[in-house]
């Protein structure tokens, strides 16, 4: 009479007889897992740009993550989010629980998506990643399903006050490797002579549309002409048009081949998306500003955007951009995470684990680290051939030297250019 098969007679715990459909039963250990011990805001501005670095530390001495919660012009608010707020709602929970704690901690105080409380959040949701990295022993891209490249392709900004000095500055990034170049000219929607303002306007970082939009196709057609069509151009608008001025200079762009404009309308009318789109063929990058998921939701679903640059602090951290570049890849968006000055070490080491790891990566933005930098913040990434590059070490791979990093306090005033203001001195976007 035939019943159930009897266990095949392997050697098991202790030598008790264990069925081959089963893994042996192993005793728990008598270490416990870690949990959080302390979670803590570190100020800092090495570069002359306010930083927010959050530290996460565990029960097991020196084990601990960091993680970017960077909103320049509002660091103290983030920094009190982190220590009053996020630091005791997380002390005793296991750090190995991400995606349980961003979401627990993401609505713990009711009202959400905002950036203050996301990029305080990314603080702590980098930390982890960079926690789980430790104690896995492995790089983050490794945790995030492996390289699918192996170096990180950047862009980086040339500026300059006329075409001659603009074409001057291409050519030496050009010479140093890179291949992917934004080209501004006097900065965001330019500068020069202040044009004529009513009497009694107030102070501020004053600019002329018209003059602007007139200005960019001049300067591409003058690069492309000395460059050719071997090396990606890029543009930055910064939302500083009328939306009906940014579907027209998106059309005049075309023979130009831009690899992307970047943030050619707010945040606030995407609904022109489409027009634009219908319009022209010029690629489009967007989401600086976004810091909700329905506001890049509709245009990447609706195929009205060829890459998506969300700060990735601002949105709340890796958590939630591994979801949104897989988001993206479904529909053919690439990525191209923001990636300025005002983003620490620590998260364009995120941006690039990410890059490594996601098959539909497009171009990363890149500022460069001055000394004092690299000083604060041992194991920043290397840029060699127009690659950037992470190191092996285990989690996110940079660290911050505290006692550097208070050497070089945070500045309560505002930065001059997010005053903008138009030629009759009412307010305009930054």
């Amino acid at each position: 009479m035939r019943g159930r098969p009897r266990p095949s007679r392997l050697p098991g715990v202790d030598g008790v007889p264990v069925s081959p459909l089963r893994p042996p039963r192993r005793e728990r250990s008598a270490v416990p897992a870690p949990t959080i011990a302390g979670v803590r805001a570190i100020l800092t501005a090495p570069g002359g740009i306010n930083l927010v670095v959050v530290r996460v530390d565990t029960t097991e001495p020196g084990l601990y993550g960091l993680g970017c919660a960077t909103f320049t012009q509002r660091h103290r608010a983030v920094a009190s989010a982190v220590d009053d707020y996020l630091r005791p709602f997380l002390l005793g929970k296991d750090p190995a629980r991400i995606a349980d704690i961003w979401q627990t901690a993401m609505v713990s105080a009711y009202w959400r998506n905002g950036p203050v409380l996301n990029n305080a959040v990314s603080g702590v949701d980098m930390a982890l990643w960079d926690l789980k990295g430790k104690m896995a022993g492995m790089p983050v891209y490794q945790l995030l399903g492996g390289r699918c490249r192996e170096g990180v392709a950047v862009y980086r900004h040339a500026d300059g006050r006329d075409e001659r000095e603009l074409t001057e500055r291409v050519q030496a990034f050009l010479e140093q490797g890179y291949r992917f170049i934004r080209c501004q000219m006097g900065g965001y929607g330019g500068r020069g002579p202040r044009a004529a303002s009513p009497e009694g306007a107030l102070p501020g970082a004053y600019y002329d549309p018209d003059i602007y939009v007139r200005s960019v196709p001049r300067f591409l057609e003058h690069v492309r002409a000395q460059v050719g069509f071997e090396v990606e151009l890029l543009h930055d608008v910064h939302e500083r048009l009328a939306p009906i001025e940014a579907v027209r200079l998106a059309k005049q762009l075309e023979p130009y081949r831009l690899f992307f404009l970047e943030d050619p309308l707010p945040p606030e009318h995407i609904d022109w998306f489409r027009i634009l789109r219908g319009q022209c063929a010029t690629p489009i990058a967007m989401g600086e500003l976004f810091v909700h998921p329905q506001e890049w939701t509709p245009l990447i679903a609706g195929a009205l955007i060829d890459f998506i640059r969300v700060h990735i602090s601002a949105i709340g951290g890796i958590t939630p951009a591994r979801k949104l570049a897989a988001l993206a890849e479904a529909f053919g968006v690439r990525t191209a995470w923001h990636g300025p000055g005002d983003v620490s070490p620590v998260g364009h080491a995120a941006n690039l684990h990410l890059d490594l790891a996601c098959p539909n990566f497009g171009v990363q933005e890149w500022s460069g680290f001055p000394d004092p930098v690299r000083a604060v913040f041992p194991g920043c990434p290397e840029v060699r051939g127009g690659y950037a590059y992470v190191n092996e070490r285990p989690g996110l791979g940079v660290d911050i030297d505290e006692e550097q990093a208070a050497r070089y306090p945070c500045r309560d005033d505002l930065p001059a250019w997010t005053l903008a203001r138009l030629p009759d001195g009412s307010s305009a976007r930054p």
